[in-house]
């Protein structure tokens, strides 16, 4: 490491243990940035739901109606700030869209009319796609190369411990003290976890810093345990995709409708899974409980594929996830006995935090690592905005039918289309060297 790369390093490289790569402390940071981001962003919308209906006399279908719009504006500023942070680097937008989540998230407990909600829910999107997302991934991305699904596995695992820590806390401080206590609390805890790991932590590139992807010490070492043709290989993952180009291939358009049908499904069955489960459980502490097995279940899950997938086609396991996802929310709306429910509800959990994970794997395996914000930032955003879909067409649904089991069958059908399209998503081959070397 030279000189001028130490006064470079932030202070986690001299304070952390050094007999080990940095690249997992990278991995933990970005795990425990997820867990705040998501039990706000993600679990913490569902714990919202039933006491704003609650506390304002809103309908689930107004309610659910504003927490589409924050999926569907967080995929805008998604797909905006990704080509952004492939030229400046994530650490600037991580610091203004963290500090807008805790603020708007402390708010949601004191707005008085329904526009001021949808207000409170559209900049709460804008810090999320600022702060995570994109980001956490293309840092990701660039660490870890040949061993991203192990990497990925435990930093994604933020997402799910949000469901296991916070959305029981949150429903815990509401029961407590309503919204009123429950938003400030975890707005607060947004900022003590994530700020002093974006200042003193994160590194965007680890060869900013001296170290190269994966461990390796030397570029020769990295090249030999990296065959030069394959979707990992050097010419593959340094070359550099405009949107155009990418729109211009096949498995772009099969990564970007399969996930969004299935992300649709997904988000609209976890954001009513309380609301739902409340009325069969009984309670919503039951019901918040249901929710942290179900990230709970994602956490195992999402460990043991980061175990696997670097040696297996991402693209059947995929396949596989969507399957296992389609069949646990058929089986829940027809099992009525308590276990049984939370044993699907734990394998609805093992699909979800590997849906986003393997949505990241394939478009860093294909697209590589210098374009995965320009890439990945589009097909976040359509992901994001049929996540707003889903909510609000469940919610409208049940208030119609009065009933969820319509609208949760169609979610289980749309998963099993996107099982089939998911398919199409191959890698490509490798560039010609006049493409690469132009990267």
């Amino acid at each position: 490491m030279t000189g001028e790369d130490a006064v470079r390093s932030p202070w986690g490289m001299r304070l952390l243990p050094k007999r080990y790569f940095y690249g997992w402390n990278i991995a933990v940071a970005a795990a425990l940035m997820g867990m705040v981001t998501a039990g706000v962003g993600y679990y913490g919308l569902a714990v919202f739901l039933k006491p704003l209906q609650e506390e304002h006399g809103w309908s689930n279908a107004a309610v659910s109606g504003a927490t589409s719009i924050y999926f569907v504006m967080t995929g805008v500023w998604t797909a905006l700030i990704g080509p952004q942070i492939d030229k400046y680097g994530p650490k600037r937008f991580q610091l203004i869209g963290f500090t807008l989540i805790a603020i708007t998230a402390a708010s949601v407990g004191y707005v008085t009319a329904l526009w001021q909600l949808y207000a409170v829910y559209i900049t709460l999107a804008l810090g999320s796609g600022f702060a995570s997302g994109v980001a956490i991934n293309a840092i990701m991305g660039r660490w870890f190369v040949r061993r991203r699904a192990h990497g990925m596995s435990v930093s994604s695992t933020g997402v799910s411990l949000g469901g296991v820590i916070l959305a029981p806390l949150g429903a815990a401080l509401v029961e407590r003290g309503g919204l009123a206590l429950a938003t400030p609390v975890l707005g607060a805890l947004v900022l003590i976890v994530t700020l002093p790991i974006v200042l003193g932590v994160l590194v965007f590139d680890p060869r900013e810093v001296g170290l190269l992807p994966d461990g390796d010490r030397t570029e020769e070492e990295r090249l030999a345990k990296t065959p030069a043709n394959s979707a990992l290989g050097e010419a593959t993952q340094r070359r550099r995709w405009t949107l155009k180009q990418a729109m211009r291939t096949v498995p772009f358009w099969a990564i970007i409708v399969a996930f969004a049908l299935v992300l649709m499904a997904q988000t609209g069955f976890v954001i009513h899974q309380i609301a739902f489960l409340e009325e069969r459980l009984g309670t919503a502490s039951a019901a918040a409980r249901a929710l942290s097995i179900t990230a709970f279940g994602s956490i195992v899950a999402r460990l043991a594929m980061g175990l696997v997938a670097d040696k297996m086609d991402k693209r059947w396991l995929t396949v596989g996830v969507f399957v296992v996802q389609a069949l646990a929310v058929l089986l829940v709306l027809r099992v009525e006995n308590e276990w049984a429910t939370y044993l699907l509800i734990l394998a609805f959990g093992s699909t979800i935090g590997n849906v986003y994970m393997m949505q990241s794997l394939l478009v860093s395996e294909i697209y590589g690592v210098v374009s995965f914000g320009t890439v990945f930032g589009i097909i976040s955003m359509a992901g994001q905005m049929s996540s707003g879909l889903g909510p609000f067409a469940i919610g409208f649904l049940d208030d119609r039918t009065g009933s969820y089991t319509t609208s949760f069958t169609i979610t289980a059908c749309i998963t099993l289309v996107a099982a089939v399209i998911v398919i199409l998503a191959r890698p490509l081959p490798p560039p010609p060297p006049e493409a690469s070397a132009s990267a």
